[in-house]
């Protein structure tokens, strides 16, 4: 076998491919209980992200419970495809800080044999090609609530390999944007935690005022640890000196978010009415938009709701700067509104004020998860109401000092969207070559492309 179209059982014939596996764990599939804080990745569709596995923020099982398992044991290097539910997501799986990782019954690994003839990353890309997802879609019956294709299905799906050089072409060609793609992510990850610490420092643990505290006779140059260099002048002594009686630095206080914030909700209109639909303009979200995000902006939707359609919505659109909160199933996706956007019910939004500007309302969110999920209820899942969130309890420093941290908080979110929309523009380029490349198109020459 050199180059050819091939079902998945002649490539595992072949010995190209070890027989896919899924994480079907029979009955004694991993429940929300045995979840533990730390030990072997579980890794469910939602933990595959822009190609690659999220370990850190997945959930986890024993050592024990993990090898009481009798399937769903992936390594580094295995392609991953979900097939159940949500379909098409894809990943390889990268180094691991533990042996291997454990899957659910939704994904199912492919690991490559044979690097001669099948290059893991090319087929990670026939994975996301637009006929392979579509064939999956339709195999799997996408869209109905029963999506499935299990591995005896897959095993019948067909590959297209074209000549090794040919695979390593395409994937030093869309290697080249993914890793610009995951340069950009791994520098987006690094300006949020300068950003949440910046939010921990100022209004969690008060350090400016502690720091004064501890070096009364010398603030400024304290104070100068906690800014940047030229910013530690003008924003030290916006700090009060001392903590009062409520622990509080002096004069801040504690106010309900509903009294910083315009607080709302969302709805639906009729799903059936196309006059709500049909050439829709206006962005609508709901939390899978968000489960779907690999950054902190949304700028796009699924559906788009007509003129007719947002009339329908008493909140209508939410300005730019908004914050999206997933208050349902599950609690707590966040998004940054980058434009104007309507909401279902599934929400609680943030309207940004100049006591709770946009940043701050996100990062606070984040510090403040456990309080939010605490105000919780309901019997099917857990929903945090408009009610039961506008009375929890905010910091609210000087005006001056909120002004100051959103300039802060500003240069460093700015960048992150300007990293996301880049993101973006690759993540076009990427999926416009790719079909060009596997259907030859584009092909390989000496040292430009032939079209």
């Amino acid at each position: 076998m050199i180059a050819g179209t091939f079902s998945v059982e002649e490539l595992i014939d072949d010995g190209v491919l070890a027989p896919p596996m899924d994480g079907n764990h029979g009955s004694i599939h991993p429940k929300t209980v045995d979840y533990v804080q730390s030990g072997i990745p579980f890794i469910m569709a939602s933990d595959l992200v822009d190609g690659r596995v999220d370990t850190q923020n997945c959930a986890f099982l024993s050592d024990e419970q993990a090898n009481s398992l009798r399937k769903g044991f992936s390594k580094t290097g295995d392609v991953l495809l979900s097939h159940k539910a949500t379909i098409g997501r894809t990943a390889i799986v990268g180094p691991l800080e533990t042996d291997f990782i454990m899957l659910t019954p939704q994904i199912t690994y492919y690991r490559v044999l044979d690097e001669d003839r099948l290059d893991r990353r090319y087929l990670y890309y026939y994975f996301n090609s637009r006929p392979f997802q579509e064939l999956l879609g339709q195999w799997a019956g996408a869209g109905s609530t029963r999506a499935y294709l299990g591995i005896t299905g897959q095993r019948k799906l067909p590959i297209v390999i074209p000549e090794p050089a040919v695979q390593k072409d395409i994937v030093r060609r869309l290697g080249a944007l993914d890793d610009k793609i995951e340069l950009n992510r791994r520098m987006n990850e690094t300006l949020e935690e300068m950003a949440r610490a910046l939010f921990r420092d100022w209004f969690v643990d008060f350090g400016p005022t502690r720091r004064q505290m501890e070096c009364a006779t010398d603030p400024a140059a304290i104070m100068g640890q906690a800014f940047p260099p030229e910013k530690a002048a003008t924003l030290a002594p916006l700090f009060p000196a001392k903590l009062g009686g409520d622990g509080l630095p002096e004069g801040w206080q504690k106010q309900p978010v509903g009294e910083l914030a315009e607080i709302v909700g969302g709805g639906t209109p009729n799903t059936k009415t196309e006059e709500f639909w049909e050439g829709g303009a206006h962005l609508w979200a709901t939390p899978r938009d968000l489960s779907k995000l690999s950054g902190v902006f949304i700028g796009n939707t699924e559906r788009k709701l007509t003129d007719a359609g947002l009339a329908k919505i008493s909140s209508g659109l939410s300005p730019t700067g908004s914050v999206l909160m997933s208050s349902r199933a599950p609690i707590g996706y966040l998004a940054i509104a980058s434009q104007p956007v309507a909401v279902n019910q599934g929400f609680i939004v943030m309207r940004p004020t100049d006591q709770f500007p946009t940043h701050f309302a996100k990062l606070w969110c984040e510090a403040n998860m456990e309080t939010i999920e605490a105000n919780a209820n309901g019997s099917t899942f857990q929903e945090i109401s408009k009610k039961n969130f506008k009375p929890i309890l905010a910091t609210v420093p000087s005006a001056e000092v909120m002004a100051a941290f959103a300039d802060v908080a500003s240069l460093l979110f700015d960048k992150v969207q300007a990293n996301e929309k880049e993101n973006q523009i690759l993540v076009e380029m990427r999926d416009l070559l790719l079909p060009k490349l596997m259907s030859g198109e584009i092909r390989l020459s000496d040292g430009s492309d032939s079209v």
